[in-house]
Formats: structure tokens, C-alpha cells, sequence
């Protein structure tokens, strides 16, 4: 949560900015790459500037914000021709149909039976309407706009973290998080 988390959320919006420049052709407006660069920053302030770790980690972190970025446009693209929740039913039920004949080889019946619950359904309710609203977003704003706005989730851990006494707030955390804030501002701007 303390390293590999900040650099893949930061590093996805500035892959899906320059994969979406440099090999999709699409615009960008100044100000809403300024943003997305200080959403980028920021999440690198709120992971902390002091802070060591592997090639390996890095590695991981740049690989799965890679993904993130690769999805992010796949679903832009997605988007383009249907709606968004027929989007997500064809994707999302293409998935939970392997999930579920995967589960049911490994597991058994038993297993998927005892893993639905009340607290499972609204989890899976959430997820759905979140993701939702994310290609719908995706409809009217640029991948790279939308991307940024998502990498808030970063801010939002770490102040979990810092209230829950697990990580303390450093002033350079609380200007990561300003920075993330006013990127995100920038973005809705451009």
C-alpha cells in the first residue's frame, strides 16, 4: 500500500496521456495536462519522497499502472459504440462467466455458495455502479482527464491510513494531496 500503490494509481494517468498524444492522436488541452502532471506529483508526495524500495517494486508498479492506463483506453474506445451499462454487462459478464466456471473447477459449489453474501451483493452492487460512472465519464472527457480524476483513490487511503493512526501526515503528504486536489481542479477546467 505504501509504494506500489501511489506509483501504479500516479503513473497510469501520465501513461494514458502520452499513449493517448503519441499513438491515438487525441487532444489535450494545457491546462488538463498541467493537471494530470500534478495529479502525478502529488500522488509521488503522498507515497513520500523519502522513502526506498526494489527495482522489483518498481517494476510491479509501473506494470500494473500500465495496465491501468491499457484499460482505461480500451474502455474509452469501448464506449464509443453503446451505451455504458451495455458496455459493462458485455465486459463484466464475459468476466464473471470465467470467474465463476474457474471458481467452480478449483473451488467447488460449496465454496461459491458460502462466498455470496448480503455484504458481497452490495459490495459487487458498488463496484458495478462506480464502474458505471466511470464509462460514463469516459463518454464525455478525455481517457486522460478521467484516468486523473480516478487516481484520487490514493488521497483517499491515505487519509484513511493517517486517521486510523496507521501512517502519520507529513506536510509533504498534505501537499501531495493539495496537489492531486488542485490537478483534478485543472482537469475539470481543461
Amino acid at each position: 500500500m505504501g509504494f506500489v500503490y501511489p506509483v501504479a494509481r500516479g503513473s497510469a494517468p501520465v501513461i494514458v496521456l502520452l499513449a493517448g498524444v503519441i499513438a491515438l492522436g487525441a487532444g489535450v488541452s494545457p491546462l488538463a495536462a498541467v493537471g494530470v502532471v500534478l495529479v502525478a506529483g502529488g500522488i509521488v508526495l503522498v507515497y513520500g519522497l523519502r522513502r526506498t524500495s526494489s527495482a522489483r517494486d518498481l517494476a510491479l508498479a509501473l506494470t500494473i499502472g500500465a495496465c491501468i492506463a491499457s484499460y482505461t483506453l480500451i474502455d474509452k474506445h469501448g464506449v464509443t459504440h453503446g451505451r455504458p451499462i451495455a458496455y459493462l454487462e458485455a465486459v463484466f459478464g464475459l468476466v464473471a462467466l470465467g470467474y465463476l466456471i474457474g471458481a467452480w473447477r478449483v473451488r467447488g459449489p460449496r465454496a461459491l455458495r458460502a462466498a455470496i453474501s448480503p455484504s458481497a451483493v452490495l459490495v459487487g452492487i458498488g463496484f458495478f455502479g462506480a464502474y458505471g460512472l466511470t464509462l460514463a465519464a469516459l463518454r464525455i472527457a478525455s481517457a486522460a482527464s478521467v484516468a486523473a480524476v480516478r487516481e484520487c483513490s490514493v488521497v483517499i487511503a491515505a487519509a484513511a491510513l493517517a486517521i486510523s493512526g496507521r501512517e502519520h501526515m507529513t506536510p509533504s503528504r498534505l501537499c501531495g494531496a493539495v496537489a492531486v486536489a488542485g490537478g483534478i481542479a485543472l482537469i475539470s477546467l481543461g
